[in-house]
């Protein structure tokens, strides 16, 4: 009974991305099809020719991108980080003796050779119960992946994916290509949905369903998407997950602090966007870092940044 309860709410989970696939599907049919083939005269051939030269490859990298985020895993701590058999019995028989003053000297003991800086609001360890691993810096548990995620911002049903480190990128990339790609269909149909609206144009009921509806539906994503990605790119600027905006990260020494991360405008976009500026906006990976450690505002300033974060003071990649 609960694995078919499972597979069906794992199904479930695809009727959000269906659904946007649909809609582009729909929205490709109504601009190619019905704007550029059957509204457009035939004498303005220069203009349908433009439109479309245009439009293909705003369409592709927002697909590009779309592909990305919905297909690349988030990335859950490495082995280091996850307690091991004999350390789960220790753990188990002190909570089960609720003998909580040993427990908390267990994940301490634990934590002694992890690059861990961050705390919970009481002070203790960053522990999972559910996964049993200590959580790295800025990761948290996701209940829908039913996992631990590294630098976790949110899970985003229409993705059906957990928004985080290895994939931010693709994520803002996917909202700046849809508000592209929305406010491009709506600009360049609203000269025919006026006509039609105003009833000038002359063209069949069918192709005026699309039409009207092509901009209408056009201009309530882009509105929508627009406040998402500059509360995004906001976040961005301030090296701030979703998650951390709510809850500040508490740090071991210093305590709760909202610009812990804040490195710096520029150090900040370069953290998810990396340092070549050819492959910003492309859906490819140049993100900067492993996901588990983190420069802070007080290492940057002591020349501990990202240079000595990938060259010893992280996690080797090969030890996931």
């Amino acid at each position: 009974m609960s694995f078919c309860l499972d597979c069906c709410f794992r199904t479930a989970r695809w009727f959000p991305v269906v659904f946007i696939v649909a809609v582009i599907c729909w929205s490709y049919y109504a601009y190619v099809v019905e704007l550029l083939v059957k509204t457009i005269p035939a004498e303005n051939i220069s203009e349908k020719v433009i439109l479309g030269v245009l439009y293909h490859p705003v369409l592709f990298m927002f697909l590009w991108a779309y592909y990305k985020i919905v297909y690349t895993e988030p990335k859950p701590p490495p082995r280091q980080f996850y307690l091991t058999p004999e350390q789960q019995r220790a753990l188990e028989e002190a909570e089960r003796n609720s003998d909580r003053e040993r427990g908390v000297q267990l994940l301490e003991k634990y934590i002694e050779s992890l690059p861990v800086i961050t705390r919970t609001h009481n002070q203790g360890v960053r522990y999972c119960h559910i996964c049993q691993c200590i959580k790295p810096d800025r990761a948290h548990h996701c209940s829908v992946c039913r996992m631990c995620v590294l630098k976790m911002d949110h899970h985003c049903p229409w993705v059906n994916n957990c928004v985080s480190f290895i994939n931010y990128k693709f994520f803002i990339l996917f909202l700046l290509y849809a508000e592209i790609y929305c406010l491009f269909v709506a600009f360049t149909d609203i000269k025919y949905f006026i006509q039609m609206w105003t009833s000038i144009s002359d063209v069949g009921p069918s192709m005026n369903f699309h039409i009207l509806f092509l901009f209408i539906v056009a201009i309530m994503f882009s509105l929508s998407v627009l406040g998402l990605l500059g509360y995004h790119i906001y976040l961005v600027f301030r090296n701030q997950s979703t998650l951390e905006s709510f809850r500040p990260p508490i740090f071991m020494n210093s305590g709760p602090d909202k610009h812990g991360y804040n490195l710096g405008r520029d150090n900040n976009w370069r953290e998810v966007f990396g340092d070549n500026s050819n492959t910003w906006f492309l859906p490819v990976r140049s993100c900067k870092g492993d996901g588990v450690t983190f420069p802070t505002r007080f290492n940057l300033v002591s020349n501990h940044g990202y240079s000595s974060m990938e060259n010893g003071q992280s996690m080797s990649t090969q030890e996931w």
